[in-house]
């Protein structure tokens, strides 16, 4: 384990220890709110000590929850540094590291818990319940994503994606792009004739990131581009219900030789394989990347924000998703309707929570609608308005204070990565999120996306896309695959499968000849032994299937 992210993983626990025994002090607040503390392993900022929503919803429910992000370290690393100190969080959600917690005995189960508390209760059915019991037969984690409460109103396609910015669009007279090499081709027209900003600032016609866990922005469009939803790990067909490995079919290297030219023609960003998580969203952020593979969630928040702030939305520089597959004859999957559940990690109550029920009693709590429109629309007449029909809505000036990142450290408090809703309000008239407002989404766009829009007879992001129904059942895969771990054949096999697609793949990307790199890959590949990885899988799609 690297020394530096040992010294920084092990500040953090230190710091939480410190928070648990002093934080009201610290805090400030009354003495008769509980104080718990969360940990999560993504990359986030802390919010201001006084932030005011957090404050109101301590004095609605009498609790607090003071929360901690990754800095500078792994979740591995960190996860492993909890496990090794003993002391944890009240809360926790470790992401793809949360089956280490669960070997640890690290996390309560929380079976006897769930029917107490209605609101947790009725978050998931009993048969998605039944979905997150481990070997042992207990429920350990929520997830706490994407779950649709009532009607999908989804206006932000929050997945994956081939984006670009629409000022290439918009040069190129809104043309109809479906296919690999209409996109790259568009990209090569508009870097040749604009290869600057017009500030002098070389643009960068694309770029990959590739960092750790998130190069999936690098491998995993093949199955993407053949026209399958995003199972993550593997592609299932949907008549023969057999898993397939994407990595290995003739799209995977139509798709890396198509990178691989690009990249000798100059539009492949040279510092893609090289480039940090930070550096890659400061490089979005200045506007200069004309296209790129991501999710949404993993670039927009931060992203977005800066554009507006610093005028460049104005200037075209914000990205919209197109339905990218191999050829027209192939119908996208990138989006799809309705929640997915990734019942691989969530968020956990850990073994060192002195009040369980308390706890518990807190997500309880956070998911009243009350507490809910709180948490993400705001303070009515503050952040947010109400129409005479009960419709919410923000004001240009609204929108415009809610994009100041101090603002939004002081005074919002989504408390994110706890359970929550997409989908429909109680009150049966507005989303849960605003992001999922129709009126809302669309008014708080820039002209230029509007016009973008427009010009595609869309209103929204999923209407540029299209939106399939939910995939079935097994879908996703890789929540299965995810929780994955060397203890079985199949585990062994999908761990060296990613060492070896993470050494490799760059080197497929950037080699003078790729043929011969691709046959050294696929032979480094195939000595993984990915048909255990693939069986196993088989296994876990026949019994989400009922096979």
């Amino acid at each position: 384990m690297n020394r530096n992210r040992v010294i920084s993983s092990a500040i953090i626990v230190i710091l939480v220890i410190v928070m648990i025994a002093g934080n009201r002090f610290f805090f400030g607040v009354k003495k008769d709110i509980n104080i718990f503390t969360a940990f999560f392993a993504v990359p986030g900022v802390e919010l201001s000590k006084d932030n005011d929503i957090r404050n109101i919803i301590a004095d609605k429910t009498g609790t607090m929850v003071l929360e901690t992000w990754l800095h500078g370290q792994s979740a591995q690393d960190a996860v492993a540094m909890y496990i090794a100190s003993g002391e944890y969080p009240d809360f926790i959600d470790a992401g793809d590291s949360s089956w280490m917690l669960y070997e640890a005995g690290a996390l309560v189960p929380l079976d006897d818990y769930i029917d107490k508390y209605p609101n947790i209760k009725a978050y998931y059915s009993k048969e998605e319940w039944d979905l997150l019991r481990q070997d042992d037969g207990h429920i350990y984690w929520i997830p706490q994503f994407n779950n649709i409460k009532g009607e999908d109103t989804s206006c932000t396609h929050k997945d994956e994606a081939f984006w670009i910015q629409t000022r290439v669009l918009k040069w190129a007279g809104y043309p109809e792009v479906r296919t690999l090499d209409q996109y790259f081709d568009l990209l090569e027209a508009y870097y040749e004739a604009n290869p600057t900003m017009e500030d002098g600032s070389e643009n960068i016609p694309y770029t990959i990131l590739c960092e750790d866990w998130r190069y999936f922005c690098l491998e995993n469009a093949p199955q993407f581009l053949d026209g399958y939803p995003n199972d993550g790990s593997v592609i299932v067909d949907p008549d023969t219900l057999k898993v397939m490995d994407y990595n290995t079919t003739p799209t995977a290297k139509a798709y890396f030789k198509k990178l691989n030219e690009e990249f000798h023609k100059g539009i492949v960003d040279p510092q893609s394989f090289t480039q940090t998580y930070d550096e890659y969203i400061a490089k979005l952020s200045t506007g200069r990347v004309l296209g790129m593979v991501d999710q949404w969630w993993d670039f927009a928040y931060t992203v977005h924000d800066s554009l507006i702030q610093s005028g460049l939305a104005d200037k075209g520089c914000e990205y919209v998703p197109l339905p990218i597959t191999i050829s027209e004859d192939v119908h996208n999957q990138w989006h799809n309707s309705g929640g997915s559940m990734n019942v691989a990690s969530g968020l956990g109550v850990t073994t060192s929570c002195k009040d369980v029920d308390g706890a518990l009693s807190f997500i309880n709590d956070l998911l009243d609608q009350d507490i809910h429109d709180l948490r993400f629309w705001g303070i009515p007449g503050t952040d947010y308005e109400i129409d005479n029909d009960g419709v919410f809505y923000r004001t240009n000036e609204q929108r415009r204070i809610l994009l100041s990142t101090s603002y939004k450290l002081s005074h919002m408090c989504n408390y994110a990565y706890f359970p929550h809703w997409n989908g429909m309000s109680d009150d049966g008239i507005n989303s849960n999120l605003p992001t999922d407002q129709p009126g809302e989404y669309y008014d708080g766009l820039s002209d230029q996306v509007k016009e973008c829009l427009s010009a595609y007879g869309a209103r929204n992001y999923v209407d540029m896309l299209g939106t399939n129904e939910s995939p079935g059942p097994w879908y996703p895969m890789f929540s299965y695959s995810n929780s994955m771990s060397n203890a079985t054949s199949g585990g062994l096999a999908w761990n060296l499968m990613g060492q070896v697609k993470h050494e490799y793949l760059p080197q497929v990307v950037m080699t003078d000849d790729f043929e011969a790199m691709w046959k050294k890959y696929m032979k480094a590949y195939k000595r993984c032994n990915p048909q255990d990885f693939l069986d196993e899988m088989q296994e876990e799609l026949d019994r989400r299937v009922g096979k």
